[in-house]
């Protein structure tokens, strides 16, 4: 069994270690094809390209109309 803590830790120090404890912004880049913004070290979503050659192919969403 874990041993008891020998003191109790008050809530300004529970805060300021749960302080560094974080979400971080994602690091997002300018893509050079498109100049959309993207994840670094990931292929662009909006036109594949990565290290400024085609790795993915993209399918373009259809257009539906509808007639009246």
């Amino acid at each position: 069994m874990p041993h008891e803590p020998k003191k109790k830790h008050s809530k300004a120090v529970k805060r300021i270690r749960r302080a560094s404890i974080r979400l971080e912004a994602a690091n997002l880049i300018v893509c050079k094809n498109c100049k959309e913004k993207t994840l670094a070290h990931m292929a662009c979503r909006s036109c594949g390209f990565y290290a400024g050659k085609q790795t993915r192919e993209i399918k373009q969403k259809a257009i539906v109309t509808r007639a009246n």
